[in-house]
């Protein structure tokens, strides 16, 4: 799962009929990459390039291939040539951006290109789903969530806005969290420090249990209380010298404060391994003696715990030996709990078929799950406390939010959840569903029977309380409820421990995975470049009625050019003109110029940039028009 090429037509798409032709080389490598031949796609680029090498499209393409045959330094350089040919041009910016992404180092310029083509082409939804999945990668959910939200008020159909929308209304966070892309540090170094932190906070908490338990059983098993604490004190050295050796291998010590900031699992891993060496120095040094203990008095026996401060060791010892549990316990909790799995769900049902969806919807399901089941484990702990009718509609209240969950997700237009899809493909969920929904009918009928088992309870009759059948009834409800959440955990366990076996995506949030352009068949940065005609080359290089039009606080306003100086062999005008079209097109590089000819006019909408002494505008859109009636027009 994660990717559509395996859907792609794989077969080949034959070379233009014109070899000359740049833009029909161009055309064969879109076709070429959207049923995913990159390598030929590639040598149709390059075959663009040698023909006419002022052509960004052909560089943009080749870059798009190299990408996705995963040479990322490359692509890079080719995304560049395609900038700084027309700098004007959305689509390299947006090329750029999507290249220097995959770079270390590189988040920056990446956002900085990405932010360039939201203002280039504000209208296009591709600027805003890269500046979300920049943004995302940072874990700025918020600025993400506006960014694909953006993106699909664009283009309602957008695969990978929808999925990676659903994995920010998930809260969710990239394998190598601790790393801030916007770092000019090495991420392996940064990683290494991690594995470093991790590795002394787990070889610690091992070492302390393993000593305290020797010290407990040698103090209280063989009254060996000032030996064991003597040996106690001695495996502090061990602590140190791992302590040493750790930090002996972490290179990104500046880093590390900021580390633990983005990473809440690493800093509950070192506060935690702090927290245990302090314990076990209590616990050391508050060993019980057992000689002390007085066998005389009410209530107590030689070897008893006797002393206040045995309370203290007690604690010390439950926190050294059993805090892995806890962390593993809390993780497991914060993880189930975190993020909206209603609205993630309608996002991913959204984008279809996709594979990358049905693997997010797949894991969304597992946390959907596990929220039920410590639900249905609280209505289960609830009968002593509030007495069995409570209980049964607590329990009875997790399958209809199930159902309402459902029915919200198929109002939104979606088509519901590909369930008969999923389920076909995870036996495990299958049955952790149907296991759950059996443990809330056992509540709800341990209920029922409790609430009879109330309203005729009466005056006892021959020693024998009215209701006592009924009470068999709950408990043997109450049992069957209890099993089938056992089955809900071993399906969880068992799920869980076949993907780390295979290697492939579980049921914990980790397995959760982003979309991006390289499992889209068709992303916008392959849009063709605008071409001219030559008579408009010819009428905007000759003609002196070319006037450029542009925004400004007041409204639009019009200033006539001076002078365009040449149309490049890409199509980019260079126009020289005032000052106060330079302060416009920094606010809105938007512009639309408008050139005059004795035979027709036409209007070119394009981005203007400022170069030197020249604005450089680049053609989005061309309209001609012929003298004398509308009725003539055509469109370029």
């Amino acid at each position: 799962m994660g990717s559509e090429i395996d859907q792609w037509d794989t077969s080949p798409v034959p070379p233009p009929h014109d070899h000359t032709d740049p833009r029909a080389w161009c055309a064969v490598a879109v076709a070429r990459l959207s049923r995913g031949q990159q390598e030929s796609a590639l040598d149709a680029a390059r075959q663009a390039v040698d023909r006419d090498p002022y052509g960004e499209w052909g560089h943009r393409l080749a870059s798009l291939a190299l990408e996705r045959l995963g040479r990322d330094a490359e692509a890079v350089e080719a995304a560049r040539e395609a900038v700084r040919l027309v700098p004007g041009s959305w689509a390299a910016r947006l090329r750029l951006g999507g290249a220097l992404r995959r770079g270390s180092g590189q988040w920056r310029q990446a956002w900085a290109q990405a932010r360039t083509a939201v203002r280039f082409a504000p209208e296009e939804a591709d600027p805003h789903v890269l500046t979300g999945d920049l943004a995302l990668l940072r874990g700025e959910h918020d600025r993400a969530a506006r960014a694909y939200e953006a993106a699909l008020s664009r283009s309602r159909d957008h695969r990978v806005a929808r999925i990676n929308l659903g994995l920010t209304l998930l809260r969710w966070e990239r394998p190598r969290g601790h790393h801030d892309p916007a770092w000019e540090a090495d991420p392996r170094d940064t990683g290494r420090a991690r594995h470093a932190i991790v590795m002394w906070s787990r070889q610690i908490r091992v070492l302390l249990a393993l000593a305290l338990t020797a010290a407990s059983v040698a103090g209280l098993g063989f009254d060996l209380r000032r030996e064991a604490q003597i040996g106690g004190a001695a495996v502090l050295a061990a602590v140190l010298a791992i302590t040493i050796r750790q930090a002996g291998r972490v290179r990104a010590w500046p880093y590390v404060v900021p580390m633990m900031r983005r990473d809440l699992w690493l800093s509950m891993s070192v506060s935690v391994g702090l927290l245990v060496v302090a314990a076990y120095v209590a616990g050391v040094a508050t060993l019980p003696d057992t000689t002390l203990s007085d066998p005389t008095l009410p209530g107590t026996t030689a070897g008893a715990l006797t002393r206040p401060e045995d309370g203290v060791w007690a604690g010390a010892f439950g926190l050294v030996l059993f805090n892995g549990l806890a962390v593993a316990l809390a993780r497991l909790i914060v993880e189930t709990w975190r993020g909206r799995l209603v609205p993630a769900l309608r996002q991913f049902a959204a984008a279809g078929d996709d594979r990358t969806a049905l693997r997010d919807i797949d894991v969304t399901l597992w946390l959907v799950v596990g929220r039920a089941w410590w639900l249905v484990a609280i209505a289960a702990l609830l009968p002593p406390v509030t007495g069995e009718p409570f209980a049964a509609v607590a329990a009875l209240a997790v399958p209809v939010a199930l159902l309402y969950g459902r029915a919200r997700v198929a109002r939104a237009g979606s088509g519901g959840l590909p369930l008969r899809v999923i389920l076909r493909g995870d036996r495990w969920l299958a049955i952790a569903l149907v296991a759950l929904l059996v443990a809330s009918a056992g509540l709800v009928v341990a209920g029922v029977a409790g609430g009879t088992a109330a309203i005729l309870a009466g005056p006892e009759t021959e020693g024998v309380p009215a209701g006592a059948g009924t009470s068999a009834v709950t408990r043997a409800a109450l049992l069957g409820a209890a099993g089938a959440l056992a089955v809900v955990a071993v399906a969880f366990a068992a799920r869980a421990a076949r993907a780390w076996w295979r290697g492939g995506p579980g049921p914990l949030r980790s397995s959760l995975v982003m979309s991006d352009a390289r499992s889209a068949p068709m992303p916008g940065d392959v849009s063709p470049s605008t071409s001219l005609s030559d008579d408009v080359r010819h009428a905007a290089t000759f003609s002196r009625s070319v006037v450029l039009a542009y925004t400004e606080p007041g409204g639009p306003r019009a200033l006539a050019v001076s002078a365009v100086t040449s149309v490049s062999a890409s199509g980019e005008f260079r126009l020289i003109t005032g000052d106060e079209a330079w302060d416009a097109v920094e606010r809105d590089p938007r512009v639309v110029l408008y050139v005059g000819d004795p035979r027709f006019w036409a209007e070119v909408r394009g981005v203007a940039v400022p170069d030197d002494d020249v604005l450089r505008v680049t053609p989005r859109h061309v309209l001609m028009r012929e003298y004398p009636g509308r009725h003539q027009a055509r469109t370029r």
